[in-house]
């Protein structure tokens, strides 16, 4: 019996559990922290990583990004802040840190990588792994530059930045942009590729990559090539009235934008779904258009597309129209064969209550359970139902993660 305890508690696993399916990391800015958490496969229970919570690299860590067999993880420091850079290897300039992933989910710091740009604010890997793309909020160079095809003399633009990765130690090279190489063009240019103007964030749709610009309100899509090349085709400006655009994903076969509405409205907002021209990488407006957010819920900041049937759109609200009742929520909606999205029937529970201010969301690797990372410095854990439903987790569905947490990821086991 001692012999049974020992190897089950070496699995993770504990009588009222079954076993760690996976690890999940939260990211901090208050402290620049990520804290670990393995993910029980019987309850969706949470517990820490040893010696969680570990040091971010840098400062104000945003974004962060595994890498698929989930032995390196990368997190995105957008720089600035107050604290001093005592403690933080990569200093507080904006940056990418590198950790290995060790047993039981352990991250150990392995350095540090510049982008090509300023305000790193996202980072995405390109569907086979072997790249990682950085968005920068504004250019190398910080100039208005014609010269780049697909930008008028008038924009100013932000930037991708392409990484490959090496295999065996995750270490990332620069990967130049060929294009702007073969026009003549020297200097900063071709290290980078050029986007609209302030993007936020970025989604990959297959051999598609798509950057959400706030300031021009418009995307910029890139078909990915081979050796990590990117080729800009045409920016699309929204077509449905969209007015604070805040995340872009891609789901299913689906592309969704979340916007907030107008500012200081307290409206609910709206969702923006879309097919993918896969020729031309473009944007395809879905018939009937947006669709508007279930009230109560409103200031919609992220979404997810459940993996085991692509059925299911969850949308991540940070505040209520109910002034009463301030909460932040789940918004749930079931998409149609024709691509439509329409409220899941859930009577009086959807919108589902989750921890205040979160920021992004994330799926476990069984596809049991979504789980939201708050800026109270928690995460909210909820079981998916059969039908797409969501509820509590069996044992408790709050956990304390770190100080102002901002994005979340989830890994299975170490390949």
């Amino acid at each position: 019996m001692a012999l049974v305890v020992s190897v089950a508690m070496g699995l993770g696993m504990t009588a009222c559990g079954g076993g760690t399916i996976g690890f999940m990391w939260v990211l901090g800015t208050q402290y620049n922290q990520i804290a670990g958490f393995k993910i029980d496969d019987f309850t969706g229970n949470l517990t820490a990583i040893p010696h969680s919570p570990f040091t971010s690299g840098g400062a104000n860590p945003v974004s962060i990004v595994v890498k698929p067999g989930g032995r390196f993880v990368y997190v995105v420091n957008k720089g600035g802040g107050n604290g001093p850079a005592a403690g933080l290897p990569c200093g507080t300039a904006g940056s990418i840190s590198e950790f290995s992933v060790g047993g039981q989910g352990i991250l150990t710091f392995q350095q540090c990588f510049q982008s090509q740009g300023t305000t790193p604010v996202w980072a995405a890997n390109d569907s086979t792994g072997n790249f990682l793309y950085v968005l920068d909020q504004v250019a190398k160079d910080a100039i208005c530059d014609s010269t780049l095809p697909g930008f008028s003399s008038t924009s100013c633009y932000g930037s991708i930045t392409v990484f490959s990765i090496d295999p065996n130690t995750g270490r990332l090279t620069l990967v130049l942009n060929q294009q702007v190489k073969a026009q003549g063009n020297t200097g900063l240019q071709q290290t980078y590729f050029a986007v609209g103007q302030t993007p936020t964030m970025m989604a990959v749709s297959g051999g598609c990559l798509f950057t959400l610009n706030t300031a021009d309100q418009t995307v910029s899509p890139y078909a990915v090539g081979t050796a990590g090349q990117l080729t800009f085709t045409t920016t699309q400006k929204f077509n449905s009235g969209a007015v604070t655009p805040t995340s872009i994903i891609a789901g299913g076969s689906g592309i969704y934008i979340t916007d907030a509405g107008a500012p200081n409205q307290n409206s609910p907002g709206q969702v923006l779904p879309y097919t993918v021209g896969a020729a031309t990488c473009s944007l395809n407006t879905i018939t009937g258009g947006a669709v508007a957010n279930i009230a109560p819920a409103a200031n919609p900041v992220y979404s997810l597309v459940e993996k085991k049937t692509s059925t299911h759109l969850y949308v991540l609200n940070q505040s209520t129209t109910d002034t009463t009742n301030p909460n932040s929520s789940i918004s749930a909606f079931t998409i149609q064969t024709n691509s439509t999205l329409q409220e899941l029937s859930d009577p009086g529970n959807n919108p589902y209550t989750v921890g205040a201010g979160p920021v992004c969301m994330a799926e476990d690797p069984s596809n049991q359970y979504v789980y939201t990372s708050n800026g109270d410095g928690t995460v909210t854990g909820k079981q998916i139902s059969t039908l797409g439903q969501l509820s509590d987790l069996r044992r408790g569905s709050k956990f304390t993660a770190t100080g102002q947490a901002t994005c979340l990821a989830i890994s299975g086991n170490v390949d």
